[in-house]
């Protein structure tokens, strides 16, 4: 833009030069006034474009250039009148009044026009103008869109009103599962969104829950995990909510052991095909061992199992419930605390005060290997005998099984009947699933592989090797002194096989 008006202003003063030329030549001659005046039209026309430009704040190569082509189209109507006006008037004082004249009017013109826009834009200015209240208010609303943007694509928890869950979820009543801690209700947001809203119970437990859950996810970025999108705490209230987003599937065991519900109202046989329960092995390892060892402090989830693991619409693995979870530094190898987790999934060293790593986590996994496997809960409680007095109780151990059918070379014998009849199992990925099962529940933490290296065996980045012997605990299955042994069942619930800091009886067996 500065060359173009470095450019016009030459270009005027050469026209001024030599119009004194040639008044100097000519004189006042007939061929003077002719070309003095197409020079005068011609800088006059280059002063009108830098006040339009000026005025209406033209600032654009286009829009000089319309300015341009719009004064050169006056240029040539006046020039044009002045070389009629001088071929019949002359070099006349009646020419010089006519073409004073013209110029006149072309500068009235032109001046009418700018003043009517520069008032036409004040008007739309003044009918746009907010209060200083609106403004302020419409930058919030501005700074809070921006804000929730990026609030959602970093994964941060929002923090919801009461009011907002209430509405969502039809005043609690959607319930669609309930486990230890509390109740799980299914809700759609005022923007379509589908969410998950896990009401936390109680007044001490369900306030280190809620907290231990919120630090322990609110952070963690990864596909295989459960995206928490916020919570809800009312002071004074013992009822805590967290949000998350709804997983359409359901959890691992609805679609893995021989009670699902689906069947019943179906008629046909539910359940998850051996290259979907190789994937869900998969996503679960690749989940705990990114919280083992990607995250700033490790991360102990300390109850895997299939009623934490949910499936999405491809059925694929996510890990959730993070209530009794517990963060570790990671030069610490081991921490102290109080026992908690799930019959049937608890490590030996819970039992032995030894302390807890994330080996824990990995023994949790193997059980639920074997179960992805087998198809049946690890740990059942069998009544033989007719009667209560003449009853006698037998613990059904699944992994002792596994473990002598896989050393005398039979493992598709332990394989779910139901994978066997569809015909879509793969034997070396049985024997893999298994031998890596067997190594996650040996009894020694130090034995048992990282979950990376569980990882690696999974996708065959890494061999797998015959596990060595060991002892099969009931640890899992530790029986509190307090509960009943007919609630012990196959068909027991979250609610009953959940382990809250009780007393318990360790029971083994050598394999």
């Amino acid at each position: 833009m500065k060359i173009l008006h470095t450019i016009s202003a030459v270009v005027i003063l050469f026209l001024l030069l030599l119009m004194i030329l040639l008044r100097i030549l000519l004189g006042a001659s007939k061929a003077f006034f002719l070309i003095a005046n197409i020079e005068v039209s011609t800088i006059f026309s280059a002063f009108i474009i830098f006040i339009l430009q000026f005025t209406l704040n033209v600032t654009s190569i286009c829009g000089v250039i319309k300015l341009v082509i719009f004064c050169t189209i006056l240029v040539v109507f006046i020039v044009t009148i002045a070389i009629v006006s001088c071929i019949r008037l002359g070099c006349s004082t009646t020419f010089s009044i006519f073409i004073v004249a013209d110029i006149l009017l072309f500068v009235l013109l032109s001046c009418g026009y700018l003043c009517y826009r520069r008032r036409y834009r004040r008007r739309n200015q003044w009918r746009h103008v907010q209060s200083p209240l609106q403004i302020i208010t419409a930058r919030e609303q501005e700074l809070h869109l921006d804000y929730s943007y990026l609030r959602h694509i970093a994964g941060l928890p929002k923090n919801f009103r009461y009011e907002e869950l209430s509405a969502a979820t039809n005043n609690f009543q959607n319930q669609v599962g309930r486990g230890g801690s509390g109740s799980v209700f299914r809700g759609v947001l005022s923007d379509g969104s589908q969410i998950a809203v896990k009401r936390i119970e109680g007044e001490v437990r369900g306030e280190r829950e809620f907290w231990n859950e919120l630090v322990a996810i609110a952070t963690v970025q990864h596909f295989n995990l459960v995206r928490l999108l916020g919570c809800c705490h009312i002071p004074g209230d013992n009822l805590r909510y967290l949000v998350y987003e709804f997983i359409e599937n359901g959890s691992l065991d609805s679609w893995l052991f021989k009670k699902n519900n689906r069947e019943e109202q179906e008629g046909d046989e539910v359940f998850l095909t051996w290259p979907l329960r190789y994937q869900v092995a998969v996503d679960v390892a690749k989940a705990l061992a990114y919280l083992h060892h990607d995250c700033r402090l490790k991360i102990l989830h300390l109850d895997i199992k299939p009623e934490n693991i949910l499936l999405d619409t491809d059925f694929r693995g996510h890990l959730t419930d993070f209530g009794i979870s517990r963060l570790m530094k990671r030069e610490e190898t081991s921490v102290l605390t109080t026992v908690r987790g799930t019959r049937g999934y608890l490590a030996p060293e819970w039992f032995f005060g030894d302390g807890i790593s994330e080996k824990s986590d990995v023994y949790s996994y193997g059980m639920v290997l074997l179960e992805l496997v087998g198809g049946q809960r690890n740990m059942k409680v069998i009544h033989e005998g007719v009667g209560v007095e003449n009853s006698t109780m037998r613990l059904f151990c699944f992994p002792r099984i596994v473990n002598e059918k896989m050393r005398e070379g039979k493992v598709m014998e332990v394989v779910d009947e139901r994978l066997v009849r569809r015909g879509d199992v793969v034997e070396k990925e049985v024997k893999a699933l298994v031998c890596i099962g067997l190594w996650c529940i040996q009894e020694r933490p130090e034995v048992r592989p990282s979950m990376e290296l569980v990882v690696d065996m999974l996708e065959g980045h890494v061999d797998v090797s015959m596990p060595p012997e060991t002892r099969m605990f009931m640890g899992g299955f530790l029986v509190p002194m307090t509960m009943d042994v007919n609630s012990m069942n196959d068909d027991d619930d979250d609610e009953n096989g959940s382990i809250r800091e009780e007393v318990t009886v360790i029971t083994s067996f050598n394999s």
